[in-house]
């Protein structure tokens, strides 16, 4: 990438409209009544941005230089999927309505249209984000079909079948998941993965097993210790799911201030793969994401890739909150009552005027996604009350 394009990309982000984000003291936890107002304006912004055909996100309103000198329709489709996986997700486990029902019903069933995805070209897999979230989805929403309506759940259960499908073709010689295939071009499936993507899989696949699919045990083995190969002694999981995998530099990705986004999914996936993980551990790498939290905070909406401290990105942010809040649920309640406000203050101040969260300008697809993420977080800080679920365990 040269300089001149550099520059180009550097300029053509919107800048963060900085009156939106709450003023607050550094240690001032977010009232029930501002997480709840954050929800109902995310809601709304969600509702808003759907499009015509069920899906969020689309080409449109690409940045100058950062997708579309490289991405292609499928590129473009696989997206879709999984920013519209992900926004049902979220509008699921909100407050119901007419509207939300109906929303929540038109994106199920755009993902439920678009399970043949497709590698986009050689080098490009980012179908597998489509595969991860589109199951995800739609198993979530196997949950909530009434038994009677044999029809859909029928309809639903060939969706997550696909998927589970696509992904055993797609797992890696390493029994990984990657989304992108740049250092070996040719492969079908391709060599490269990483630890996160497989991580998200590996979730995916278990809550398929959960709703009564059938997954092959060598698929969620292979995927097992793909995660946990990454994992490093100095707390951090590698980015990539390389057969012996370093921490790298003093300042490079592999270091946990590096790996922040990636610590709470990759736990999380071997937690409920069965590993036993002491509670311990859990709380070290969450006491990890918010003690070393600036790092995220550097990266967010930065328009270029790794261009921050310990080569974090701009799209770490709200997925590596996510997967945090689903590894707080799981600390005894003396921790949730600590971590809890935390998370949702680092996922407040974010939000916009419009109501949207966002961390990485990627046409129109950011906005949504890490509104979903962002009010699943707050979702979740709302529902779970101290003692109410084991401190930690697997399926």
């Amino acid at each position: 990438m040269n300089a001149l394009l550099l520059a180009v990309l550097a300029t053509a982000v919107p800048l963060l409209d900085r009156d939106a984000v709450p003023q607050r003291g550094a240690d001032e936890p977010p009232s029930a009544a501002e997480v709840e107002r954050a929800i109902r304006k995310g809601t709304a912004f969600l509702l808003g941005a759907q499009n015509r055909d069920g899906s969020w996100g689309s080409c449109r309103e690409a940045a100058v230089g950062i997708d579309e000198f490289w991405s292609n329709l499928e590129t473009h489709r696989s997206w879709a999927v999984a920013t519209t996986g992900l926004c049902c997700m979220a509008l699921a486990g909100g407050e119901q309505s007419d509207a939300v029902r109906a929303a929540y019903r038109r994106g199920i069933d755009y993902v439920l249209a678009n399970t043949d995805l497709k590698r986009p070209n050689e080098w490009d897999t980012d179908n597998i984000w489509g595969y991860v979230y589109g199951l995800q989805a739609l198993v979530d929403d196997l949950g909530r079909i009434a038994e009677q309506d044999a029809q859909r759940r029928a309809a639903v259960r060939d969706g997550v079948e696909s998927f589970v499908a696509s992904l055993r073709r797609n797992q890696t010689p390493s029994g990984g998941w990657g989304y992108y295939d740049a250092f070996d071009s040719v492969t079908r499936p391709g060599s490269w993965a990483t630890s996160f993507t497989t991580a998200v899989g590996l979730l995916g696949l278990l809550d398929a097993r959960k709703a009564g699919i059938a997954i092959e045990e060598r698929m969620l083995l292979e995927a097992t210790r793909a995660v946990r190969r990454c994992r490093l002694p100095n707390g951090a999981f590698a980015y990539s799911a390389d057969a012996m995998p370093t921490t790298g530099t003093l300042e490079g990705i592999n270091q946990v201030k590096g790996s922040l986004g990636r610590i709470q999914v990759c736990n999380l996936a071997l937690l409920r793969a069965g590993e036993e993980i002491p509670v311990e551990k859990l709380k070290v790498g969450v006491a990890h994401f918010f003690r070393e939290h600036r790092f995220l905070d550097v990266a967010r909406q930065r328009p270029i890739p790794h261009e921050a401290y310990y080569y974090n990105s701009g799209y770490f942010y709200f997925f590596g909150h996510y997967y945090a809040a689903q590894v707080i649920s799981r600390l005894p309640s003396e921790d949730r009552r600590t971590f809890w406000p935390k998370l949702q203050r680092e996922v407040i101040k974010t939000q916009e005027a419009d109501g949207s969260m966002w961390d990485f300008y990627m046409n129109s697809y950011g906005r949504p996604y890490g509104t979903a993420y962002s009010l699943m977080v707050l979702q979740q800080s709302l529902v779970d009350r101290p003692a109410s679920r084991p401190a930690a365990g697997g399926d």
